[in-house]
């Protein structure tokens, strides 16, 4: 029996409805419940053919049980190790060389200190920094934003140079991104699962929270596959098995605003009904098809294009 697990935390309504739907498909020999964890071994398998990770970027104790987990043989979604070297700033930066448009960004040190480090610490790191340079590139309004992480925390928009140092005052040892602002005419939320899976969904970001999927906007087929393009082109550099992809649409051009979202929001309330249902169902067809495939002791991760080319120029150089 090949078990499909799914690890997460105070989220109620996706995690239910997964294991439901993949258990009322009766597929034989496979089943899925949510993960449970009572020893960690290192070397020892989870028990699982495959885990969805729900939960892991909060919890470091589950992103080590993971890595351990994926060198077991489990298929782990999404790749554990990728998904700990990953960060917004290498996205957009492996953007600008796979032609997927994206906001002008700069990446800044954090304004404090981090802990255990002087002054000393950053003899390598030119300070002032080249704020004109930096703010004539960038241009105002403009948005800040942590170069790790995500769920809209310690998001800024920027009026003026005398608001930025305003607000960057307030980022701590956090280290920022500044953005470019996109002033867009239609905005899209993407779920991509399995690389091959995509549901184009209207979002708009300036709503409250629970009202960002209410927006309308009617893509024809050249835009939905436009954007479809670009999603999958993405994910399958990144290597993510389940992601969101947000694109803001100006004067045509779809710019990727935001693109590592490994949970991203799934919960029924917020992402509506149709979009719930799309989710639940296609994670379950994509898990199923990992179990059916996974190999006891065998890698069974996805690996995106990035690092496979590069493995494999590196293989070409030593061979």
């Amino acid at each position: 029996m090949k078990k499909i697990g799914i690890l997460h935390g105070k989220e109620r309504s996706f995690p239910e409805a997964f294991v439901e739907r993949v258990n009322s498909k009766k597929i034989e020999g496979i089943i899925a419940e949510p993960v449970y964890i009572e020893k960690v071994v290192q070397g020892e398998s989870s028990g699982y053919a495959v885990i969805i990770d729900r939960i892991s970027q909060d919890v470091p104790f589950y992103r080590a049980f993971l890595k351990n987990a994926a060198l077991c043989g489990t298929a782990v979604i999404n790749n554990p190790f990728w998904w700990s070297a990953d960060e917004k700033f290498f996205n957009n930066c492996l953007s600008t060389k796979i032609n997927v448009p994206v906001p002008k960004t700069v990446i800044l040190p954090s304004r404090d200190l981090p802990a255990d480090t002087s002054a000393d610490s950053f003899r390598n790191l030119s300070y002032p920094l080249d704020w004109g340079g930096i703010f004539n590139y960038i241009g105002f309004p403009a948005y800040m934003k942590p170069f790790a992480g995500g769920g809209w925390k310690n998001v800024y928009k920027l009026e003026s140079i005398d608001d930025f140092f305003e607000k960057h005052a307030e980022t701590g040892e956090l280290v920022m991104l500044l953005q470019e602002e996109i002033v867009f005419e239609e905005y899209y939320r993407c779920y991509c699962i399995g690389g091959k899976y995509v549901r184009i969904m209207s979002y708009e970001p300036r709503n409250p929270h629970h009202l960002r999927y209410v927006a309308d906007f009617k893509p024809d087929e050249a835009k939905l596959k436009m954007m479809t393009d670009i999603v999958l082109r993405i994910n399958h550099y990144l290597g993510y098995d389940f992601n969101t992809v947000e694109l803001a649409l100006r004067d045509g051009v779809p710019y990727a605003i935001d693109f590592c979202n490994p949970a991203p929001d799934a919960e029924r309330t917020s992402v509506g009904e149709e979009n719930f249902e799309w989710v639940v169902e296609t994670a379950a067809t994509y898990a199923i098809e990992k179990a059916q495939e996974q190999v006891d002791g065998a890698d069974n991760l996805t690996w995106g294009e990035y690092i496979k080319r590069s493995a494999s120029k590196q293989a070409l150089f030593n061979g």
